[in-house]
């Protein structure tokens, strides 16, 4: 199932349940999503799954086809060079025989003038033209082999680069697995059915629309561009297409009381536990032991040994970046006051506000630790529940840098978030961590660098460029969602570029219009009529049109819902003619000719030079005003269109439909007057088309 961005997958295992009941599934790729592992038995009521999760193994693999093509590239590039070196040489050969000449032996000064041996002349040009000859021939050959070798060259390259992200690149791969416990008897057959979700699959939609003139029905299939770089090639697969975003929240908001009246304790979060007794003097004898011993020249560059004096007077064992955070509220039993700030001048400022985080508590509010003074990092990472922040009193009269001693922490029960309440994806600090790290549970990073790596080029498929006409599945669909189940099973190679999957053919009806807008343009434009008569949207994108048999242009199909209707423009039609004609008149009326009328008439002639009959629309206008002073009188002949319809016209638009049989032609007239106080004139001048 593609997505508007991302891609759920089904992988179906066969075989018998070993007894230990523990099953391994191979070959998942590096970038699937670690939680949107799910697995279920198909067909076996006695078999259930009690338990999957994901495990990265390293291990060495064959020779695989990009290797495989690297190789070739290298040997026809190789092949290449051979052969442009086979034609620099001949190239030469042929320079040596062309520049053969005869020389003349030297003359003494007192011996008589010789006559040329005409014979030996000849013989020497006869035999240049043949060896050059030969060479030439030969040459052809190199240079046809040479441009041979060129083209292979060419397409072993270009294959090299859009070779599939499937197989790795490196002789030691890391495979992702399933490792799922079954419950139920041994040896029994069983399929499972293993979900999944991956990054990097995007796809948007595409039409072929097949039209007969004369008919009112037509072929419109719908294809699907997918492109997807998942690190797994699609081979064999059944497609479905939706609209929905993978990722939106599935999450209900939760809303709490308001009560008033006597204030009560907020009560503990669900799956919260109290640390155990005794926690913070588990480690007592390793830090008894005092630190490690520094190894290497940057060790003892650092600070020395741990208790050395340092610039300022401070020791390196009372740096600000040593002092341990207080243990978490959950998890580490009491809070201890805030630790002194040494070397800094007083206590430290308070936290700054995350961005879109409401403001902390008066004595109550939770974060991640001690704040620490500006371009000063932190030793060891975010507490897994967060600690009062200290309040910070106004200073004494008289002692403008002291502070009074924050009030004593408010008690209560702490409020993780969903993350650190994911007992799955905590990890446990061990004795090397800062004071209030060790021996507690915080959340661990779920990407390595490795995978991070791999879902970012992953995810790089959604910056791809869109075909022409194209949509996103996101912008076309609006509010509402769509799925599309493809036919056939499809090939969706992981190699990041696009590919077009038929998915099914739909039903839709059809009729050719011809439309005009003689006031703007004596052109007439064919225009087909396309209706969806199915209960599924059509969503926007660029459709083929073949018309009789022979394709006539691509043109982009809009958001058509169940019902729709909407116009697909062909082009201008050439067999249809249309000249337009327009006379003004100008007068006065009233008592006193304090009216001026300025009367319109719009003459429309339409010839019909094709061999089958045609419903042409002509399109005009006629003003529209707010003024109370100025009145506009239509003649009949053509008619508003109706309010509602599929198409939105701008105030003032008036039409004509017209049945032209093959070879016909016909004439429309209309007009208006507008009827204005004689004092006054219309903006431009009164005598306008």
């Amino acid at each position: 199932m593609v997505y508007a961005q991302g891609a759920l997958c089904h992988r179906l295992a066969r075989g018998s349940v070993p007894p230990d009941g523990r099953v391994r599934v191979t070959g998942l790729p590096r970038s699937l999503d670690p939680g949107s592992l799910r697995a279920r038995v198909l067909g076996s009521p006695g078999v259930r799954v009690t338990e999957a999760r994901v495990e990265v193994q390293a291990l060495a693999h064959d020779e695989a086809a990009p290797d495989g093509l690297r190789r070739e590239v290298e040997r026809l590039r190789e092949a290449y060079a051979a052969a442009a070196g086979r034609r620099d040489r001949q190239l030469g050969l042929i320079a040596e025989v062309g520049g053969l000449r005869p020389v003349p032996p030297g003359r003494k000064r007192e011996d008589p003038h010789r006559r040329t041996p005409v014979d030996a002349w000849l013989e020497l040009a006869d035999f240049v033209d043949e060896r050059l000859a030969g060479l030439h021939a030969r040459l052809a050959e190199l240079e046809q082999a040479l441009l041979d070798a060129e083209h292979e060259l060419d397409i072993a390259a270009d294959r090299y680069e859009r070779a599939s992200t499937d197989a790795p690149s490196a002789h030691l791969d890391t495979t992702v697995s399933a490792l799922l416990t079954l419950a139920g008897p041994a040896d029994a057959e069983v399929e499972l059915d293993l979900e999944y979700g991956v990054p990097g699959a995007v796809w948007v939609p595409a039409y072929r629309l097949t039209h007969r003139q004369g008919d009112d029905t037509g072929r419109l299939v719908l294809r699907a561009s997918v492109a997807q770089r998942t690190g797994e090639d699609w081979t064999g697969v059944r497609v479905a297409l939706a609209t929905a975003d993978l990722r939106r929240r599935t999450d209900l908001p939760r809303l709490r009381s308001v009560r008033i009246g006597r204030r009560q304790s907020a009560p503990a979060p669900s799956g919260w536990r109290e640390p155990p007794a005794g926690l913070s003097d588990l480690f007592s004898g390793y830090a008894a032991a005092g630190p490690r011993p520094e190894s290497g020249a940057a060790g003892r560059a650092v600070g020395g040994a741990a208790g050395a004096p340092v610039a300022g007077g401070v020791p390196e064992s009372a740096r600000y970046d040593e002092v341990p955070p207080p243990p978490s509220v959950g998890y580490g039993g009491p809070v201890p006051p805030p630790p002194p700030s040494v070397g800094y001048g007083g206590p430290p400022p308070p936290a700054p506000q995350a961005f879109g985080a409401p403001p902390p508590a008066p004595g109550g509010a939770y974060h991640s630790g001690p704040t620490r003074p500006a371009g000063r990092p932190r030793a060891g990472g975010p507490a897994f529940a967060g600690t009062p922040a200290p309040a910070l009193a106004p200073a004494a009269p008289g002692a403008p840098g002291a502070a009074a001693p924050p009030p004593p922490p408010v008690a209560g029960p702490p409020r993780p978030s969903g993350t650190e309440l994911d007992y799955a994806a905590l990890v446990l600090s061990g004795p090397d961590e800062p004071g209030g790290r060790r021996g507690r549970l915080f959340p661990a990073s779920p990407f390595d660098a490795v995978t991070a790596e791999y879902r970012r080029r992953a995810e790089a498929v959604a910056a791809l460029p869109l075909p022409g006409h194209a949509v996103r599945p996101r912008e076309s669909a609006g509010s509402f969602d769509h799925r599309f189940d493809a036919a056939a099973r499809a090939d969706v190679p992981s190699d990041g570029t696009w590919h077009t999957v038929t998915v099914a053919e739909i039903p839709v009806g059809l009729r050719t219009e011809y439309l005009c807008v003689p006031s703007v343009e004596p052109t007439v434009y064919a225009t087909l009529v396309l209706s969806n008569a199915t209960d599924q949207a059509l969503l926007a994108g660029p459709v083929e049109v073949t018309v009789d048999g022979d394709f006539l242009l691509t043109a982009a199909l809009p958001t058509l819902a169940p019902g729709g209707v909407r116009r697909v423009g062909l082009g201008p039609a050439e067999g249809v003619r249309v000249t337009r004609r327009t006379n003004l008149r100008e007068s006065t009326s009233g008592l006193r000719n304090n009216i001026t009328v300025l009367d319109h008439h719009v003459h429309v002639e339409l010839a019909n030079r094709l061999a089958r009959p045609v419903t042409v629309e002509v399109r005009e206008r006629v003003p529209v005003t707010s003024e109370p002073d100025v009145r506009i009188e239509e003649r009949a002949g053509w008619t508003a269109p109706a309010e509602g319809g599929p198409e939105h016209h701008a105030p003032g638009t008036r039409l004509w439909r017209v049945d032209l049989p093959a070879g016909g032609t016909t004439a429309l007239d209309g007009g208006y007057e507008i009827r204005i106080p004689a004092g006054k004139a219309l903006v431009g001048g009164n005598r306008r088309s």
